[in-house]
């Protein structure tokens, strides 16, 4: 969606609205430690995300990357910032082509500054000597697909400052003719350049007002984190440091942790002025940390974990090509972005119920670098790679996750154990002690109100419902005793299959089980996961793949304790059971004499 609309929605319901900007890391493993904060933040449920553009196009290909993963691996609405610096209109195109290809929608236009070790910018052969010619380009030749947000300049852009008494009254006011050209040649936001006089960005706002800007201005905070960047930056930007904030930095500049409290401080109550005047919007330029942004939102109560409510029990897609995908297999429940990787070509997705839609092939399960990060794989090496002298030793390391002992797991892309998961620890634990080794599992709801912080999702007003589901490795002796226990038991239903394809099921291979559902005011029943037979059998060889893949691979290739992780993929079965009783039954409790 773009990023206009998402301002308006917000606006018609008065909601106050933040969103955040990174910039590419230099080092492979700065790029995957961004992916993981990014995680975390797109957890605070931002309006949208930026990622910067590199001076000269210097990060062209991994601003890109970064922003297509944004986009569709951590689903949050993306904006890619595109610079007019050292790039002909061919290679504008291009990346511009690689982002709709993807789903992203958002398109920050910029000059961009001159290349590293030139003073001044140079309009490339081919290229755009301004932001203004390339949104004018942007708007002739991909219509309106793309929502464009425009920098915003309340001190006057940089080269129009001339002294350290700031820009001229003239030139101040060439800059904002020229904002409104870029407005009027199609852009639909503004966002600002950084400032720390507040008073300055509120006479800049009321000026664009003035003159006809009626888009959204969006202001722009950077958080001080330490001295020698904020200077760094303020020096580059030509920004005014008032006096009180210089006096307030100068006795503890050499203390971080103190210039990063006052920077929280600072931050808060500018924002607080700007909501006070009613701008309901606020950008923070992150510099890729998370504590100052996080601290300031806390401050002005615009986050608070316990409130933060899920639209789905999944992370809903941001990409405009997945817009109407509501329903999902459970099976890759822990493991979202495998999944959104495995239906990337797909040109379809399941709305409503699991039905028809299930024809798309899934694509085939590879070891994606970003779907196995390094920090992920160390997790695992030091919690799992330890020796094992026969498979009670893989019971333990099971239960010691489902106990909390532990935080990694190698069938899951996520940090430990979900929040209503706290609901049945006790009896997971207790069933991967018995050998039912546990992969996904969910507890039975009966109409709990949607905003519950353990099990809530949804719109307001509305009550959520949940069969009880486990997914677990068991060794064939197990599973004979399972089946014969299910025979009397006429609400469980499921699904078991070996490695080597044996399957056993009391249910047919086309029934699907919604097994999530929500009744909202005003809207059909929502059922947003379900266990489908077709898609078992796709995720059973990704399921069993794990076993060496992900787990025994860290093993050296002499060691005994692999071949025991071996031995249990080939041995065991994947089984998928649900408890359809989701008043009275309990699934988790007839584990107990097996």
């Amino acid at each position: 969606m773009k990023v206009i609309q998402k301002i308006n929605n917000a606006l018609a319901q008065n909601q106050v609205t933040f969103s955040f900007e990174y910039f590419p890391p230099r080092t492979e493993e700065g790029v995957e430690n961004l992916y993981e904060r990014m995680d975390r933040m797109a957890g605070l449920q931002p309006l949208f995300c930026d990622i910067t553009w590199g001076a000269g196009g210097s990060t062209a290909d991994l601003t890109l990357d970064i922003a297509i993963k944004m986009q569709n691996m951590i689903c949050v609405e993306s904006m890619m910032h595109l610079t007019c610096t050292n790039m002909p209109v061919d290679k504008i195109d291009k990346a511009l082509d690689g982002i709709k290809a993807n789903g992203i929608q958002n398109v920050l236009a910029l000059r961009g500054d001159p290349p590293h070790g030139q003073d001044k910018f140079v309009q490339v052969s081919g290229g755009f000597s301004c932001a203004l010619d390339l949104v004018k380009h942007i708007r002739a030749h991909y219509g309106d697909y793309f929502g464009i947000t425009v920098a915003g300049y309340p001190e006057a852009h940089p080269d129009a400052i001339t002294s350290e008494e700031g820009a001229t009254e003239e030139a101040y006011h060439k800059d904002l003719l020229y904002l409104k050209e870029k407005v009027d040649a199609g852009a639909d936001v503004i966002i600002t350049q950084l400032f720390y006089d507040t008073d300055l960005f509120l006479k800049f706002y009321n000026d664009c007002r003035q003159i006809g800007i009626t888009c959204p201005i969006v202001p722009g905070i950077m958080p001080i984190n330490n001295y020698k960047g904020f200077k760094r930056m303020t020096g580059f930007c030509k920004t005014k440091i008032p006096a009180e904030v210089a006096n307030a930095l100068e006795p503890i500049k050499d203390d971080d942790k103190a210039v990063t409290a006052y920077g929280i401080h600072l931050g808060t109550e500018m924002c607080k002025k700007i909501l006070a005047h009613g701008i309901k919007n606020v950008h923070i330029y992150t510099l890729n940390l998370d504590k100052s942004a996080f601290g300031i939102l806390q401050n002005l109560g615009l986050v608070d974990i316990s409130k933060i409510r899920r639209p789905l029990p999944w992370r809903p897609p941001t990409n405009i090509n997945r817009a109407k995908e509501d329903v999902r297999p459970i099976f890759w429940a822990n493991r979202p972005r495998s999944y959104i990787s495995r239906t990337v070509t797909w040109e379809d997705f399941p709305h409503g119920k699991w039905g028809d839609t299930r024809s798309p092939a899934y694509g085939a399960y590879a070891d994606y670098q970003f779907l196995r990060r390094r920090s992920r794989n160390k997790k695992i090496q030091e919690e799992w790679v330890v020796p094992l002298n026969d498979v009670k030793g893989i019971y333990e390391l099971f239960a010691n996750y489902c106990a909390g002992k532990i935080k990694s797991h190698p069938w899951s892309e996520l940090e430990g154990l979900q929040p209503e998961t706290a609901k049945i620890n006790t009896k997971l634990v207790e069933i991967n002690s018995k050998g039912f080794l546990t992969v996904n599992s969910q507890p039975a709801v009966n109409g709990e109100r949607s905003d519950s912080p353990t099990v809530g999702w949804g719109g307001p007003g509305g009550y959520v419902y949940q069969k009880a589901y486990v997914e677990f490795f068991c060794a064939p002796e197990k599973l004979d005793k399972l089946v014969e226990k299910v025979k009397g038991l006429s609400s469980v239903t499921y699904i078991a299959v070996s490695s080597k394809g044996e399957t056993r099921a009391n249910i047919g291979p086309n029934d699907v089980n919604a097994v999530t559902w929500g009744v909202f005011p005003a809207k059909e029943i929502l059922q947003p996961t379900v266990v489908d037979p077709v898609s078992f059998m796709v995720w059973k060889d990704e399921a069993f793949q794990t076993w060496d893949a992900e787990w025994g691979s860290l093993y050296a290739e002499d060691d005994a304790s692999k071949k025991i992780i071996q031995e249990v993929k080939d041995k065991y079965f994947l089984v998928s059971l649900v408890e359809n009783d989701f008043i009275g039954g309990d699934c988790f409790g007839f584990f107990e004499d097996l």
